[in-house]
């Protein structure tokens, strides 16, 4: 399964072509798997887009891909080598997506970082970083890009989860960082709400192909969880682009502060993470077997 768009989403999919010509996409973690398809997405609806990344090679690799889909080679602007955490970097990077293409309308904060953990193997250090990258950045990426989304009334999309839904094992670090994400978004939707700009969370399930599902099985992800999710399947790329398009739509243009839940219902049977690890990996006989993880990220 491919874990991108074609022009098989416009010619047969449920959005009109051009249904975001003129529209500029701003997108912290675009080169990763869900951030890239829903900003493949608004390329594919005539949107232009800059990606911002860490890592330089990855960052314009993504970048000349997705353009591709687009009408132009330079439809795609590439930041690299910025971290979400510095809101110096995070500035600069708005600066340079104004000068290249005049404006911001939609906002993706997408920059994340997770590991399977168990508590008592979780570092201070590596349980700060992910909260940093996620909360943080997801503020830092929302502040930085503030002033232009007041001259456009444009949008946010918080990339949150539905771990903190209820006890995920090995996930407390992710967990605290995503339910901050979704009070940050809440809280903004009504302050900047008064203002024109809408604020949403997108919280996406067990998507097929991505970097998160396959941590969770050495198994063939459809066999060991598809059958556990009420819809019968693991989602799609394509699931996560059609929601990401109608939260940034006209369609959407009443709909602000709510958090679009993209799972096929999985959450609320409690299965996101019967991980191979749980209960017994936590017993104290087990500690030392168990999977650890104290590296300063």
């Amino acid at each position: 399964m491919s874990n991108t768009l074609s022009r098989d989403f416009v010619e047969k999919g449920a959005w009109k072509e051009g249904l975001f010509e003129g529209k500029v996409a701003f997108v912290t973690g675009g080169a990763g798997t869900i951030c890239r398809v829903q900003t493949e997405a608004l390329v594919l609806l005539g949107c232009k887009a800059a990606i911002v990344g860490r890592n330089k090679t990855k960052t314009e690799q993504a970048a000349r891909e997705i353009a591709a889909l687009g009408p132009s080679a330079d439809c795609v602007l590439p930041i690299s080598n910025v971290d979400v955490r510095d809101m110096g970097q995070m500035e600069d990077a708005v600066r340079q997506t104004v000068e290249k293409f005049g404006r911001i309308d939609f906002v993706i904060a997408g920059a994340a970082g997770n590991f399977v953990a168990p508590f008592h193997s979780l570092s201070a250090n590596a349980f700060k970083s992910v909260v940093s990258i996620d909360l943080l950045g997801s503020f830092n990426t929302a502040k930085a890009c503030f002033p232009e989304l007041v001259k456009t009334k444009g949008a946010i999309l918080f990339v949150s989860a539905t771990f903190h839904y209820y006890g995920v094992p090995y996930q407390s670090h992710v967990g605290a960082a995503k339910a901050g994400i979704d009070a940050l978004s809440n809280s903004l939707a009504v302050e900047l709400g008064v203002l024109g700009i809408r604020c949403n969370c997108l919280a996406p399930g067990a998507i097929a192909g991505t970097e998160g599902i396959s941590r969770l099985s050495q198994e063939d992800p459809e066999k060991a969880y598809g059958k556990r999710v009420p819809l019968q399947r693991l989602g799609t790329t394509t699931d996560i682009a059609n929601s990401t398009v109608f939260l940034f739509s006209p369609a959407a243009s009443y709909v602000t502060g709510t958090v679009q839940v993209v799972d096929g219902g999985m959450w609320h049977i409690g299965t996101h993470f019967s991980h191979d690890l749980y209960p017994k990996g936590l017993l104290p006989e087990n500690y030392n077997n168990s999977a650890s993880v104290n590296a300063n990220l």
